[in-house]
């Protein structure tokens, strides 16, 4: 996918929730964002198995497509693969960007180059790194304090988001205590989207915060 076209797609990713979601069914929950005009949903489901995570996916993903989104798996390019998501998100205790390439040509051949890579940094010189591996896009944070994530790593802040930004020229989405309050000052960073977990699950109205993280990137599609 042409960089300009995927930082499109990253002006908001939604990153799922279950515990957060509740008492709602999560389904029920990324249909609201999406008829909202959400872009992208990841799949994140903490403490799944493989398997698990597989099944969620297959019942996601026709979902989410229909919608016109991306879907994304987290953490799992093996899941990604399996369900045909549109990529995978990986982290510092995952397989390298490059080994995840690997696996993705093994599985896809020539079609894997359209096999989305994005990947978790917080640092320039890491984010530099992912990009020369060959990461389409870079989730950067903790830009605020969240307690959302576990793994998120210290907090940046919004200086710290820009110093990547400046760094890299692959799409950089913010990630971290990301609000609607908040989202302009992301934007002006020159990044091209937020993700958000919390905000988006935990809210009474899903879509209306979705509407409001979408406005400093354009808006809805």
């Amino acid at each position: 996918m042409e960089s300009l076209d995927l930082a499109t797609r990253l002006r908001l990713t939604i990153i799922t929730d279950e515990a957060l979601a509740r008492p709602r069914a999560l389904l029920e929950v990324v249909r609201e964002v999406l008829a909202a005009g959400a872009p992208t949903i990841q799949l994140r489901l903490k403490g799944a198995t493989a398997r698990e995570l597989l099944e969620a996916a297959q019942t996601f993903k026709p979902i989410v497509h229909a919608a016109g989104a991306l879907f994304i798996v987290n953490d799992r390019v093996d899941v990604a693969l399996a369900a045909g998501a549109d990529g995978v998100h990986l982290g510092p205790d995952d397989p390298p960007v490059a080994d995840a390439r690997a696996v993705a040509a093994s599985v896809l051949g020539t079609l894997a180059n359209a096999f989305i890579v994005g990947y978790s940094v917080d640092t320039t010189s890491g984010a530099v790194g992912a990009e020369a591996e060959g990461a389409d896009y870079l989730g950067v944070g903790t830009v605020w304090a969240t307690a959302n994530k576990s793994d998120a790593g210290d907090v940046i802040g919004i200086e710290g988001l820009r110093r990547v930004v400046e760094a890299v020229s692959i799409p950089v989405v913010a990630i971290g205590g990301i609000t609607p309050e908040r989202a302009k000052a992301v934007a002006e960073t020159g990044a091209c989207g937020s993700a958000a977990i919390g905000a988006v699950m935990a809210a009474p109205d899903p879509g209306e915060v979705v509407r409001a993280l979408l406005l400093p990137f354009g808006g809805a599609a």
